[in-house]
């Protein structure tokens, strides 16, 4: 009986040293601090326009709901969210042109404010307008409104895309002065007539791209053409006294950030924009958010450039001008790879989600990005762009512009979540504006590559409460049992977005904690 025992015991020991060890343990250090987050958010490009004007309103709120809202269900799951920034599309006027606007699917031209004539129709954009105020009804506390083309009449070509062969700003000389007061103009009738502060204002996007297709509004523009654009619009906004900041790059991807590249003179903005010793320094502008904003794309596969990227970026502002902050302003899936295969084919499922989430880790941890913003909110195309599908309830999205389905997608539809959405809830509905990112290591010998693939962790601390919210990216096939280190807390909850979970909410001990495999969970540590 005693050797019975005895080796009861030993394999009690065996079994428990065995669990230690492949405990991976998390270490925090909650006074070294890094970037304090500005906001998680999205656009309302472009589809919000016929979904807020012409669907039913029970289903307009759903939407809301599940981008927006900051409450819970009965069993303390989020029902929402809870972005913190949304972009808000002024278009070029590319609808009031119709057919001739040369932009072929209807659901990407937009209207203009202004017409030609100089006057102003302020009952346009209802659709875009109902979602903005659905928006602020459910606490959204952070605006941003953004242009991709000068209205048709200011540009070069009486066009909201740019001519082919012409890589300059597809705007007339003798009007950057009344693009900038056609900005301004509805930025201060918002606020003064609809209590909606813009908070930002983004007048390019990809500049470094041709934008000389028919799929869709853009310009491109040289570094010295946004610098002379950016004066006007800067100086204008001081002079009406409006506190709406400007945010400058949007860059296509982060290359164009720290490096020379393409043939248009616009890459290597935080050298060009934010050295104080550059020509082209636009930091001393009035109204200038002091940040360099760019998109993700082109960036994220193979994984070995998308970590190096980010480092490369890192080095060239602390080079530069380390007090300059980083936005990543748009991402969706445009790189073809072995993980999610391409754009085309929506995703409903984990792999896209687990995808992006390696790219918000990226982005944050490495590159040190305040904001991270996906590109749309909806989409009605069968393409992994918007974090809500919008189907005819068979699971078929728009394959083609002239398709009968994108016709009656503008009127009525199928709401379809994705696993994506809920995994950017992980951060956006805990990591809320106002909280700083705090040092955190994984003990498991594994480099950012290796990662990448395994288990990703972030740590960010809301310093008016005590409280810290740790982001867990699990990419693995099994369950991975982790160990908090040196914690000293009251309380924990863990949101576990997975294959059959959605921000599902469970208490846990800080003693037994395991994330759940192919997860994205996020586990919040509290002081009563």
């Amino acid at each position: 009986m005693k050797h019975v025992v005895l080796i009861l015991l030993i394999f009690i020991s065996f079994q428990a040293s065995s669990q230690e060890e492949t405990c991976v343990s998390v270490k925090i250090y909650p006074d070294k601090k890094f970037q304090e987050i500005h906001s998680f958010g999205a656009s309302d490009s472009w589809r919000c326009r016929f979904v807020g004007e012409n669907w039913p309103v029970e289903k307009r709120n759903k939407i809301a709901d599940l981008l927006f809202s900051l409450e819970n269900d009965k069993n303390g799951n989020p029902i929402g969210i809870g972005l913190s920034n949304w972009r808000f599309y002024l278009g070029a006027g590319s609808d009031e042109q119709g057919d001739s606007s040369d932009i072929r699917n209807v659901w990407r031209r937009s209207e203009c404010f202004l017409d030609a004539n100089g006057n102003y129709d302020w009952t346009k954009y209802k659709g875009q307008r109902w979602f903005l105020k659905a928006a602020k009804e459910r606490g959204l506390p952070i605006v941003t409104a953004y242009t991709i083309s000068p209205p048709v009449f200011y540009t070069k070509n009486g066009l909201a895309h740019a001519a082919k062969g012409d890589l300059g700003f597809n705007l007339k000389p003798d009007n950057y002065d009344d693009y900038a007061k056609y900005l301004v103009d509805v930025l201060e009738y918002f606020k003064k007539n609809e209590n909606v502060q813009f908070d930002y204002i983004s007048p390019f996007n990809e500049p470094q791209w041709a934008w000389d297709k028919s799929n869709q509004e853009g310009t491109p523009a040289t570094n010295n053409e946004l610098y002379v654009y950016l004066k006007y619009l800067s100086e204008l906004l001081d002079a009406r006294g409006l506190s709406t900041k400007i945010l400058a790059g949007e860059a296509g991807q982060l290359n164009y950030l720290f490096e020379e590249k393409g043939n248009n003179a616009n890459g290597n903005q935080v050298n060009v924009f934010f050295n104080p010793k550059s020509p082209l320094y636009i930091g001393d502008f009035k109204n200038m958010e002091y940040a360099i904003t760019s998109h993700s794309y082109f960036t994220t596969w193979p994984i070995k450039t998308l970590v190096e990227s980010r480092q490369k970026l890192a080095q060239r502002i602390q080079e530069i001008n380390p007090k300059l902050d980083f936005h990543q302003t748009e991402f969706c899936i445009l790189e073809k790879n072995p993980e999610i295969e391409g754009g085309w084919g929506r995703d409903l499922g984990m792999p896209t989600a687990l995808y992006v989430a390696r790219v918000i880790h990226s982005d944050l941890t490495i590159a040190n990005a305040r904001s991270w913003e996906w590109w749309t909110a909806l989409t009605q195309f069968d393409f992994k762009d918007g974090l809500i599908h919008l189907d005819d309830g068979m699971g078929n999205g728009v394959r083609k512009d002239t398709s009968k389905l994108n016709h009656q997608l503008k009127f009525d539809g199928h709401i379809t979540e994705t696993k994506l959405l809920w995994a950017l809830g992980n951060y956006a509905r805990f990591v809320r504006p106002g909280m700083v990112r705090v040092d955190v290591q994984l003990d498991n010998d594994l480099n950012l590559q290796e990662q990448a693939t395994d288990l990703q962790v972030s740590a960010f601390k809301d310093f008016t409460n005590g409280n810290i919210v740790l982001v867990f990216i699990n990419h693995q096939q099994e369950d991975k049992p982790i160990m908090l280190d040196g914690i000293d807390m009251d309380s924990a909850e863990l949101f576990v977005t997975d294959g059959s979970r959605n921000l599902e909410r469970s208490l846990v001990q800080l003693t037994n904690l395991n994330i759940p495999k192919r997860s994205v969970s996020t586990l919040i540590l509290k002081r009563k």
